[in-house]
């Protein structure tokens, strides 16, 4: 079961650190019940591992002007694999795109798209997203607003399904 390798201050350090990933390492080794100097080498080892993929800051996009959150599902015409790759490239190229996550079902991607009004997110609607090579049909969802965006896992699950199994 993934999560398994981890002992249980790895995962707490994981915990902590996904809701506060700029408290100090002292603090972070005195959350979680050890020194300092060791608790640095885990965090160091669970990002060589991949368990920690980047620190960033959660910015308010409507602080920034961004007042418009739309969801696109695109249904491509072709889902070979090149194909889907290329889609998944232009996708990496569009700043307006926040998230691109390919589905199994009607549509083959959700895209979480920030733009700072309806005119912009239209124009790249119809000049870009609309007119990409295989793409065949896109649907589309205005965020009207959030009502939970949490990052990560829910690590409380984690242990008790580890508890369960063990």
């Amino acid at each position: 079961m993934p999560g398994h390798r981890l002992d249980p201050i790895d995962r707490k350090i994981l915990a902590e650190l996904q809701g506060d990933g700029r408290m100090t390492n002292v603090e972070l080794a005195k959350r979680v019940g050890i020194s300092a100097p060791p608790c640095l080498r885990r965090v160091r080892t669970l990002e060589e591992q991949g368990y920690i993929q980047g620190y960033h800051a959660d910015i308010d996009t409507r602080e920034l002007g961004f007042e418009v959150k739309v969801f696109a599902m695109v249904g491509l015409q072709s889902q070979a694999e090149s194909d889907l790759r290329a889609f998944e490239d232009r996708c990496r190229n569009w700043p307006l795109i926040r998230e691109c996550h390919m589905l199994n079902g009607e549509v083959d991607f959700i895209l979480k798209c920030v733009a700072p009004d309806l005119s912009t997110f239209q124009t790249f609607l119809t000049a870009d997203l609309l007119t990409a090579d295989n793409v065949a049909s896109v649907k589309t969802s205005l965020v009207i607003r959030v009502a939970k965006d949490d990052p990560g896992v829910p690590f409380d699950v984690l242990e008790e399904r580890l508890s369960r199994n063990a």
